[in-house]
């Protein structure tokens, strides 16, 4: 079975910095994409960023300019850099990975989220 967790949430004034990691963990074969998702409060989910295994990456524009993916292949993890944080981006913010098994066909995993808040 695959488990993402994410780590480096917390609270942080607009302005300021936060990096979230995330590494899945189990018995994996190999990982595709891998990437960052957020649902604010009472809202959907909504694509961050993804990074392919080559290091293609493809952000939202609410985030271009602000935040950065990237990944470690050896380690199989992604992290997300977030600079110029905004009360907007208060959310829970989950990780994601399409990962196959010695025993199973590419799947989507995401993590339980880690809560951002960003105090004004």
């Amino acid at each position: 079975q695959v488990q993402l967790v994410e780590i480096g949430g917390g609270l942080v004034q607009a302005g300021g910095s936060l990096t979230l990691a995330c590494a899945p963990s189990g018995n994996i074969a190999a990982i595709t994409y891998m990437g960052w998702y957020r649902r604010a409060p009472g809202g959907q989910r909504d694509l961050i960023a993804t990074i392919a295994n080559n290091g293609h990456t493809n952000y939202a524009d609410y985030v271009k300019g602000r935040f950065t993916i990237s990944r470690d292949n050896v380690k199989n993890a992604v992290y997300l850099q977030m600079n110029n944080l905004e009360p907007d981006d208060t959310a829970i913010y989950l990780c994601y990975a399409r990962v196959a098994t010695p025993k199973t066909d590419w799947n989507d995993y995401w993590g339980q989220g880690t809560q951002v808040t960003v105090s004004s």
